[in-house]
């Protein structure tokens, strides 16, 4: 039988305090006498203590560390139903772990905290019995690995170091495993240790990327952001939740593919759907609702899981929340913008679901305006993903009545949308001619610039989405409609513009088509946009 000590603890993130109990089925008499006894060792050591961070220091501190551990092992395995036997060995384990926090100001000495052979140790208490101790391990790792701390640093070769002892000692499978027993416990104050927990696991996918995959490979935390996330009520370990799961899958397609076989693009359908007539509460709430569709959008990177939103019904429930209007309405853009680059069903489906008449209302520039959409930088990004949306949707439909009926929605209303398209056509190529003018100066100020990063600089600043508009005038004009044509021709006409001008555009697009999909694709894009230039 165990005896677990409460005690108070500084949540270093917010500042809320969260009593913390460990766990004990079969122990109903909570022993105060531990947290008294720490507070009292904490005034008596007092605020002002100045310790020295040298090598001779971390020596000290580690070998009364491991003597603490050693003693607490040793009494634990002596007196196994006797914590009171134990007590003062697990206050003073719990007073080292506390002075170590102390090498976060000197992260120049972590090698040699690792050349000290401490890290097992540390390490191997995240599995200890009493889950207080577990936790001072996890905010020691938190303190150790943190941005802050290692961003002070000159190197970050000592923080890789670190990080590379802590993953060869299994501290990932440790930190999941903790999280889980954590979870498991009844203790209603279990948010901040888990916070912790988190922090540590993002802390160490900053210092290693390759952390990312690692902790997907070797434990089940994948599962466990995924049954936070699918907790329909908001909580702040469903935020934190969503927000690892995001940078998990953002440049991992193992991960994305992983997630995929766990039903995940069902469960991030399911916690988005939440939003499909309401908006998030507060800021954290629409933080996580934004991390949500992040996890979506890398989520439809891979093919089959482009398949297995359009199987869920994500096209439809994409086409509701934009109906409603509500705060997702962009964010459901960029999802249907991504489930439909390249993947013809998803086309297909979002044409047979009447999804053209919703698209076009946001073509047009009918879009929701709120409090935060009031932004200027927020209508250029609609603006950018609805086009880009309207051209997969060209490259996905190539024929038959669905292309009958995309096309005839450049012909409603007098040729409006061919208006609205050459109108966005005049504002990006304006400022794509402003930012090249740009870049000549500062070639001319002697400023070196290889041809890769000028072309980079003026896909950001709007060349991207002048060509996607040019690869949309190519699929109307190669439609042969004479309305259709005649309009394209007396606007660009009336902006003094010939044909050529928009060739030019597409020839450079078609130079610059690289073959991140594979070559096959490569050739294909380039044959379909060598038309277009011949057409015109």
């Amino acid at each position: 039988m165990e005896v677990y000590n409460k005690r108070r603890r500084q949540e270093n993130e917010n500042g809320i305090l969260t009593s913390y109990n460990a766990n004990n089925n079969n122990n109903n008499n909570i022993d105060l006498s531990l947290l008294e006894a720490v507070e009292k060792s904490q005034s008596q050591r007092g605020v002002d203590e100045v310790v020295v961070l040298d090598l001779r220091t971390l020596k000290k501190l580690v070998l009364s560390f491991e003597r603490r551990l050693k003693d607490n092992i040793e009494a634990r395995l002596k007196y196994p139903d006797n914590p009171e036997k134990f007590a003062d060995s697990e206050l003073h384990l719990h007073d080292d772990l506390q002075k170590l926090k102390i090498l976060s100001g000197a992260p120049d000495l972590y090698p040699d905290l690792v050349a000290l052979n401490s890290i097992p140790s540390i390490v191997g208490l995240l599995a200890h019995d009493n889950t207080d101790i577990a936790i001072d391990v996890v905010q020691l790792l938190q303190d150790l690995t943190d941005e802050d701390v290692l961003d002070d640093d000159d190197s970050d070769e000592p923080a890789r170091v670190l990080v590379d002892s802590l993953v060869e000692n299994n501290v990932l499978e440790s930190l999941v495993q903790n999280l889980h027993r954590l979870t498991d416990t009844e203790d209603a104050d279990e948010s901040a240790a888990v916070y912790s927990t988190l922090a540590t696991i993002e802390n160490l996918m900053e210092v290693k990327p390759a952390v990312a995959e690692l902790v997907c490979e070797r434990t089940k935390l994948l599962r466990w952001l995924l049954g936070k996330v699918k907790v329909r009520e908001f909580n702040g370990n469903k935020q934190y939740a969503s927000e690892i799961l995001a940078i998990l899958l953002q440049n991992s397609v193992g991960n994305q593919k992983r997630l995929g076989q766990m039903n995940g693009v069902d469960v991030v359908l399911q916690a988005v759907a939440v939003y499909k007539a309401k908006d998030p509460k507060t800021l954290d709430e629409e933080e996580m609702l934004e991390n949500l569709f992040d996890c979506l959008c890398c989520l439809l990177m891979p093919l089959e899981n482009k398949e297995r939103f359009v199987k869920a019904e994500g096209v439809e429930l994409m086409i509701i929340i934009m109906k409603q209007k509500k705060s997702a309405y962009g964010s459901a853009i960029r999802a249907l913008d991504f489930a439909m680059t390249n993947y013809p069903p998803a086309c297909e489906r979002f044409v047979d679901v009447l999804g053209l008449k919703t698209a076009f209302a946001a073509f047009m520039g009918k879009i929701p305006v709120g409090k935060k959409n009031k932004k200027e930088r927020y209508q250029e990004d609609l603006e950018e993903r609805i086009v880009s949306l309207i051209a997969s949707l060209f490259g996905g439909i190539l024929r038959g009545t669905r292309r009958e009926r995309l096309l005839s929605k450049f012909v409603e209303n007098e040729c409006e949308k061919i208006d609205r398209l050459m109108e966005l056509y005049m504002r990006y190529a304006n400022r794509v001619k402003a930012e090249t003018e740009r870049l000549n100066q500062l070639e001319l100020d002697d400023l070196e610039m290889d041809d890769e990063e000028r072309y980079n600089r003026r896909l950001e600043s709007g060349l991207y989405t002048l060509q996607l508009i040019t690869v949309i005038l190519g699929n109307i004009w190669c439609s042969e409609h004479p309305r259709m044509r005649a309009r394209i021709e007396l606007l660009l006409k009336q902006q003094k513009l010939t044909k050529n001008d928009v060739k030019d555009i597409l020839k450079e697009y078609h130079n610059n088509i690289g073959d991140m999909e594979g070559p096959e694709e490569k050739e294909r894009v380039q044959g379909r946009i060598q038309k277009f230039i011949s057409a015109f």
